[in-house]
């Protein structure tokens, strides 16, 4: 298999098990109720996963800045920002879509001519 299938299968792995969880999660407590915020026990943990989680959105998003026209970086801002790592798989799959049969997997991260 190629490394660009490779890494397609991978981010489709990512976003279908993400969007599942989501919606599982979503129908087991709407996220109004959760109280991961007010409850003490979860409170610095769920601060913490939290921090962590849009650090690395963030970090993700630099590349995205670096790749995409200012309309693109507005809008791949908020969806990731909004969305998360769903918005991320979903980046990819759309950088691998986009890559020429034959390229290397290494032009991912070079910047669209």
């Amino acid at each position: 298999m190629n490394p660009k299938t490779v890494l397609y299968v991978i981010f489709s792995c990512i976003l279908i098990t993400l969007v599942s969880v989501t919606l599982w999660a979503s129908t087991q407590q709407p996220v109004w109720a959760w109280t991961g915020l007010i409850v003490s026990p979860n409170r610095a943990w769920t601060i913490a996963t939290l921090a962590d989680a849009y650090g690395g959105f963030l970090t993700f998003y630099t590349w995205v800045f670096y790749k995409e026209r200012v309309s693109g970086r507005i809008l791949w801002f908020f969806l990731i920002m909004a969305l998360g790592n769903i918005a991320m798989a979903t980046f990819m799959l759309r950088e691998i879509r986009r890559l020429p049969a034959g390229a290397p997997v290494s032009d991912l991260l070079k910047r669209a001519k």
